[in-house]
């Protein structure tokens, strides 16, 4: 791979790598039985979609090493991908998000192979929730396959039992205060475990661990990887209800329907007095709310400030991240690609 750095390039090797292994997984499936045919098709769809940030992040905390580029390496990254595919599958069920990327999610999609079942949308969910099942053993499969010496994947199999463990429990962590009075702290810690070191931190890590890195690098990279995760979740809280739905591919009431303890409205109700959280009450959690009821959260949440707070969080972060990276000796090609990828995190509008 030239330098600088070619994102869009990269992407398209991590897809291709994605494709191919899922594909070849979708026809063991079809093997088995040709009925499978509609999980097999998801598995598939699971890892069409997104930003590759995981990978890009391990790859680069492996470059970050001093590392060379390397195919077995992007396997191993890619591997990560497909965390987050078993990740989406699973929050979309437990949300029951009806969209993803302007797509069906998992569980609604596999409704047409049940239609006229007992219970079809009970086995739809079910199936939604194998296929998620299935993604996270495979994403072992695929990072145990990747081809790297069985000695460097020795150095990051703890951290990916961490990582596994870490997600597991801020999930958990967002059920269990889901429709609780919203709480900062809580939010914070819903984000850093559900999502901040998945996507950043960790990912970041496995690469400096896969490349034998220094205990003092490391310690920088989790530096500037968890603060920017934070960063990361917290614009797509935002982007949640203030995004454009043709843009997000992701339905803008959701995070009220699902009265989710996100950061902004934790901010928000934070703010509210006494009348404006009654009010705020009487909408969260209900499955009738309209445009005209977001519009009227987007305003409340506008005038008391809520949207600068969290962009004030996400700068703080940022500023955060970019600093370690600042104070870290690196490789200059490295050190390029983690400012570049901070602000594409960040900085977007999907």
């Amino acid at each position: 791979m030239s330098e600088p750095w070619d994102a869009a390039a990269f992407k398209d090797r991590v897809d291709a790598l994605l494709a191919g292994f899922l594909a070849e997984e979708a026809g063991h499936l079809l093997a088995i039985d040709a009925g499978l045919a509609p999980v097999a098709e998801q598995l598939r769809a699971a890892a069409r979609h997104g930003k590759r940030l995981r990978a890009a992040f391990c790859y680069w905390g492996w470059r970050a090493a001093g590392q060379p580029d390397s195919d077995a390496l992007v396997r191993a990254a890619a591997s990560l991908e497909l965390v987050h595919a078993a990740a989406v599958v699973h929050d979309d069920l437990i949300d029951d998000s009806p969209l993803r990327h302007h797509l069906p999610t998992a569980h609604v999609a596999l409704r047409s192979a049940v239609t006229g079942r007992p219970r079809a949308r009970a086995a739809a969910r079910s199936l939604a929730m194998l296929v998620g099942d299935h993604l996270m053993a495979l994403a072992g499969q695929m990072f145990a396959t990747c081809g790297l010496p069985a000695a460097y994947l020795a150095r990051a199999r703890p951290l990916w039992a961490e990582l596994a463990r870490d997600l597991i429990a801020g999930e958990c962590l967002e059920i269990l205060s889901t429709g609780t009075d919203p709480d900062p702290e809580v939010s914070v810690k819903v984000i850093r475990y559900k999502t901040a070191k998945y996507t950043v931190e960790q990912p970041l890590l496995i690469g400096a661990l896969l490349a034998g890195a220094a205990p003092g690098l490391r310690d920088a990279l989790s530096g500037y990887g968890l603060p920017l995760g934070e960063a990361f979740q917290l614009r797509d809280d935002l982007l949640g209800l203030f995004g454009d739905p043709r843009r997000t591919g992701k339905a803008g009431l959701d995070d009220l329907r699902g009265h989710r303890p996100t950061a902004l409205l934790a901010c928000t109700w934070q703010a509210a007095r006494p009348a404006q959280r009654e009010r705020l009450a009487g909408l969260l959690g209900r499955r009738d709310l309209t445009d005209e009821h977001l519009g009227d959260v987007r305003a409340l949440m506008t005038a008391l400030k809520a949207p600068q707070r969290v962009e004030d969080m996400i700068d703080t972060r940022v500023r955060a991240a970019l600093g370690h990276l600042a104070g870290t000796v690196l490789p200059h090609p490295a050190r390029q690609a983690l400012t570049t990828l901070a602000r594409s995190a960040t900085d977007r509008v999907h």
